[in-house]
């Protein structure tokens, strides 16, 4: 290869590269990491859900809600009816039932544990969603459990994953 072709050759990766560079910063995708997914569904007229759902974007969470109740999609995803609440996420893999704060599904999806996911069962006051101004600041007590297949026979296990005592 002549000096000449070699020159051009490099000059036009450089000007490849320089143009990938400006495209990337000009769209914000060098400086932007990907917002995690959320997938939601939750009955279409569940105000708590809905400040649930405000609460996961706050904190950096992209989310599509599906108004079709969660009673089935918790079924097919393999979360017992007795963990259940008003309503069921998909995040990263993982299952997350009810008003699970925003700070455990971070840490969820950075340890990776081998689990099912999270759950807040029930409609805990003072959880993410059920902390409006309605309650007058009440924060009731209540554990974020870590939901995972039990090794032998069926079924499910769970653990404290976070406590929030006050």
């Amino acid at each position: 290869m002549s000096q000449h072709s070699t020159s051009r050759r490099q000059a036009l990766l450089q000007l490849s590269a320089l143009a990938g560079a400006a495209a990337a910063a000009s769209t914000g995708w060098a400086a932007t990491p990907a917002r995690p997914q959320v997938e939601v569904w939750k009955d279409p007229t569940c105000g708590c859900c809905h400040d649930w759902i405000a609460h996961m974007q706050d904190n950096g969470f992209d989310v599509t809600a599906h108004d079709s109740g969660n009673t089935a999609v918790r079924a097919r995803l393999g979360l017992p009816q007795e963990l259940g609440s008003c309503h069921t996420a998909l995040i990263g893999g993982y299952v997350v039932e009810g008003h699970v704060p925003a700070s455990d599904v971070r840490k969820l999806l950075a340890q990776k544990p081998k689990a099912i996911g999270l759950t807040v069962p029930g409609m805990v006051v003072g959880s993410p969603g059920m902390d409006t101004p309605a309650y007058n600041g009440r924060k009731d007590l209540y554990d974020v459990l870590l939901v995972t297949k039990k090794l032998l026979g069926s079924g499910v296990n769970t653990s404290v994953f976070t406590s929030y005592r006050g």
